[in-house]
């Protein structure tokens, strides 16, 4: 255990200001994420250097198309989440408590440096949502960008402004989540707020390399106006943000019929009137290509991990200059 960032004395209690949620925990309880406990008054975070992942794993599997594509990342993952989704993919690790193992942050970095000859770039803070890791990440990632190496944040982003300026400095990319465009959906499926992971993707794209990812499920996040709205708000930001969309499949507590590939497709396309780059995930098939947006043409292939990207990746068809960050490795 370690002494918690971000909290302060109120009333008989502590009231932690790391993520919106504002909990206030009372002596010997922990707040929603289950990770921080009220210790004589102090607050602890639970799962410092407790690992319950460890991979390398290819960086497209964060997803995230547009950094340093082809190359593999040193994934770790620990326990809790200040979300409670009822479809989560992990709950295993987010919801329950299990097992782990102790991987102090000088010793993440000794393994993600070994595994530089293997292709591996850094580490990805995932699985589980790392910011309820926030003390782990924070020195681990200090330490990645001394020693030359990325870090990346796979995250719900629901996280206040102040210690995610602290941690943005040294994070080089990022895919939110970002579950729905409508706060229905986050109070009632999520426990969460849309506002507050809107205020972070704003901030985070002025930062670092970011895409987002949104998992489409029948009925509560599907709608063509949703995705038009969501379309629009991104494209405002960066009309090259890369916008993944995931198949939905019956997980956790969720038991809905899986997504159609017609909803899905329907999605990309209208996305595409907004953002040069759209993506859709769980399906099978070639939608996880890159395509050029001038020109339509494909300039990664991933489905043969083929690269026809020419210097300074440019369209080998028209010149277009693809959006991209770091080394092309297929």
């Amino acid at each position: 255990m370690r002494e918690a960032m971000y909290y302060q004395s109120y009333g008989q209690g502590i009231l932690c200001s790391l993520c919106p949620k504002g909990c206030i925990i009372n002596e010997g309880q922990t707040g929603f994420c289950r990770a921080r406990e009220n210790i004589s008054n102090k607050l602890y975070t639970k799962n410092y250097a407790g690992c319950t992942s460890c991979a390398l794993d290819p960086i497209e599997k964060k997803p995230l198309y547009h950094f340093y594509p082809g190359s593999l990342i040193l994934s770790l993952g620990t326990w809790g989440c200040n979300f409670s989704c009822s479809f989560c993919q992990n709950w295993q690790i987010a919801q329950e408590l299990p097992s782990t193992t102790e991987l102090l942050p000088p010793k993440a970095v000794e393994i993600a440096k070994q595994y530089q000859a293997k292709g591996n770039i850094g580490i990805a803070y995932t699985y589980s949502e790392p910011s309820v890791w926030y003390e782990y990440v924070l020195e681990t990632a200090q330490l990645i960008k001394e020693a030359g190496l990325k870090n990346v944040l796979v995250t719900n982003g629901f996280i206040n402004p102040e210690p995610l300026k602290k941690l943005l400095p040294y994070i080089d990319g990022m895919n939110i989540d970002v579950k729905a465009f409508n706060k229905e959906f986050y109070q009632t499926i999520c426990a969460g707020g849309l506002e507050a992971v809107k205020e972070t993707v704003e901030l985070a794209v002025k930062s670092c390399h970011v895409e987002i990812t949104t998992l489409l499920i029948p009925g509560l996040n599907d709608e063509k106006k949703e995705i038009t709205k969501m379309a629009q708000w991104l494209a405002g930001l960066n009309s090259n943000i890369p916008l993944h969309f995931s198949r939905y499949f019956p997980n956790y507590k969720m038991n809905l019929p899986p997504t159609s590939e017609k909803i899905m497709k329907m999605a990309k396309e209208e996305a595409e009137q907004y953002l040069n780059y759209v993506y859709l995930g769980n399906m099978n098939g070639d939608e996880g290509n890159t395509n050029c947006p001038q020109c339509n043409q494909v300039v990664i292939d991933r489905t043969r991990s083929l690269n026809y990207l020419q210097d300074k990746k440019h369209c080998p068809h028209c010149g277009h200059i693809i959006s991209m960050i770091g080394e092309v490795r297929f």
